[in-house]
């Protein structure tokens, strides 16, 4: 919430509304744009010219009381009404064009930006937060881009074109009708002020109504196991009311806002038709240019709304357009170096052809680290050498820091100081890219994409052969699970795999692990959520796979990582203990503490 302060407090100081900074994203598209600016120009001029028709009619057929050359007028008119019509249409086209290629190219951008940046930026920013930069801010901005800029450019073009034809028929006249312009625009600025305030607040209850949704139905379950129903819908229905009263309110700013303007465009019909009569009673003025001069007055509000209401658009859509500017300004804590982007390619232009093979030796040098957003050390001057092939295994209390390390070595976060290297060289000597191609990840909480098991299977190798992909299940007995299934491989599995049960998931992602055939495994508590039964058949099927290459498991049960060739013990971030099973046992040391109790636990649930 604090942020979303901070940004309302800072968009105000933006210069020329924050437009600049969306020059890259515009250019593209300025064809289009510019198009779209020459039709409206066309458009809005020829708006100015219908009223001088109505004042021609009247001065040469009505007054004269002759139809000569009527048919003429009448084909020219309608000549005039087709082509403004055709021109708005075209303008509108090019405008919805406009809209939608700059929004697909906003939320291309944002969403392949994203994939650039570290961990800590997922850390310290919800996924709320994210998606509505992503989804909302840039709709806002292909909005204000197209509708904004052919509305501003459309009415005021027309309203330049009225006041020019105005002074042109009788200067006078015209300005006793442009004393009301300063008070309609002084009162559209008003209205459009708080205006603005209530539909910022509108918003903001939205989004909570839109949260208390969201945990009402994901978190339907607890909510039972609580008795918790009446609370929930008592927070749901307050909200509610608020957002009620306020879009009521708002509706009736809104309301009067028009009526205001009804009533200022009136106040300048009587002007003209109270000191245009007297001219025209004195014969200084025709009858027509009196019709014409009342109809320009009638349309002259019109514009100066729009107009107000463009102008107010801009300035809400400052904060959209800064928090999308501040998203890809937002430079990642893991980069590539330039030297290393020309050699190996970067995220999305690898060169595979420069690409090392790698074997897995991995050595921690002189590390310390610690978060971008923490001031402690979880590390301070660790050393340690993983010769390819090596086991590791990594245990701790829950919230010790277990993870700290593997996210060193997949480099999801670099090094506050000292060195890692991957093959005897420094891991930010080459590309994240290549080092992730080599890692095969299992997490404790796992996650399939939407689409079917083929399509998740081969996001892990997107060339795997029906045969490899077999090989792959069956090594860790997935093919179980699929054989289970309506459509075998060609089977939904929901949207994150919420169709399937979390063990069900769990076989799958390591299938897909496998099937990438990477050099270096990570599994990070990989085998809490299967049952006993299928974690040792998981764990033989495992133990054969990892021959050869370097492994690093964050282990819930300590019995299944007896076998590593090195244990690390982690307390409060830092390493307290390290060595293999027996070697640590000896000790009778925090990890001695640990396996027993969680021995003694075990026997307990045997009886």
């Amino acid at each position: 919430m604090s942020q979303q302060i901070n940004e309302q407090q800072q968009y105000v100081s933006l210069p020329y509304f924050g437009i600049p900074k969306l020059i890259p994203y515009i250019r593209p598209h300025y064809k289009r744009i510019l198009g779209m600016v020459i039709t409206c120009l066309i458009g809005s001029g020829l708006g100015v010219l219908l009223p001088l028709f109505q004042q021609y009619a009247i001065n040469h057929f009505v007054a004269l009381g002759t139809l000569d050359t009527m048919g003429w007028f009448v084909l020219l008119y309608l000549t005039i009404i087709v082509a403004q019509a055709a021109i708005n249409t075209w303008c509108s086209y090019i405008g919805g064009e406009i809209e939608m290629y700059m929004t697909r190219d906003l939320r291309r951008a944002g969403f392949n930006h994203l994939q650039t940046l570290s961990f800590s930026y997922f850390n310290q920013n919800s996924v709320g937060y994210i998606h509505s930069r992503i989804m909302s801010d840039t709709n806002r901005i292909g909005g204000l881009i197209s509708w904004s800029l052919m509305d501003g450019v459309g009415n005021i073009t027309y309203m330049v074109g009225i006041f020019v034809a105005m002074l042109l028929l009788n200067w006078k006249l015209a300005l006793i009708v442009l004393l009301i312009v300063p008070v309609a625009s002084a009162a559209a600025a008003f209205f459009e002020g708080k205006l603005i305030k209530l539909n910022r607040r509108v918003r903001e209850l939205n989004s909570r109504i839109s949260s208390n949704f969201n945990e009402g139905i994901t978190g339907a379950k607890t909510t039972k196991t609580l008795v918790a129903e009446e609370r929930m819908s008592e927070n749901f229905n307050g909200t509610s009311r608020e957002m009620t009263h306020t879009a009521v309110h708002t509706s009736h700013y809104r309301q009067l806002f028009g009526s205001t303007i009804t009533f200022a465009s009136y106040m300048a019909v009587s002007l003209v038709l109270w000191r245009g009569g007297h001219i025209t009673m004195q014969q200084l003025m025709t009858l027509g240019t009196l019709s014409a001069f009342t109809t320009y007055a009638m349309n002259l509000m019109e514009p100066i709304q729009w107009t107000v209401n463009a102008i107010s658009d801009l300035i809400t859509v400052q904060v959209n357009v800064e928090r999308f500017t501040r998203l890809m300004e937002t430079e990642s804590d893991v980069a590539d170096t330039p030297e290393v982007i020309e050699k190996y390619g970067d995220t999305f232009h690898p060169k595979k052809e420069n690409w090392e093979p790698l074997h897995g030796d991995i050595e921690f040098r002189d590390v310390s680290f610690k978060y971008p957003d923490g001031d402690e050390y979880i590390l301070e001057h660790f050393d340690l050498k993983v010769p390819q092939g090596t086991n590791v295994a990594i245990v701790g209390e829950t919230g010790a820091g277990k993870s700290t390390l593997v996210n060193l070595v997949c480099r999801f976060f670099e090094p506050t100081e000292g060195q890692i290297l991957i093959d005897g060289r420094d891991a930010r000597e080459r590309s994240q890219l290549w080092l992730h191609s080599n890692i095969g990840y299992v997490l404790q909480t796992p996650h399939l994409f939407s689409g079917s098991v083929r399509d998740n299977l081969l996001y892990g190798r997107p060339d795997a052969t029906q045969e490899e992909m077999d090989a792959a299940v069956k090594s860790v007995h997935a093919d179980q699970v699929i054989a289970r299934m309506d459509k075998g491989y060609d089977s939904d599995v929901g949207e994150g795999g919420d169709l399937l049960s979390t063990g069900e998931k769990q076989l799958l992602s390591f299938a897909r692990a496998i099937l990438a055939d990477p050099r270096i495994f990570v599994l990070d508590e990989a085998t809490s959520s299967i049952d006993t039964v299928t974690e040792k058949l998981i764990q033989d099927a495992i133990d054969h796979l990892m021959k050869g290459r370097t492994s690093f498991v964050i282990a819930h049960r300590l019995s299944t990582i007896r076998q590593a060739d090195v244990i690390l013990v982690v307390s409060d971030g830092k390493i307290i203990e390290r060595g293999t099973h027996k070697e640590l046992m000896k000790q009778k040391g925090a990890y001695y503490n640990l396996y027993t109790r969680q021995f003694q636990e075990e026997a307990m649930q045997q009886f």
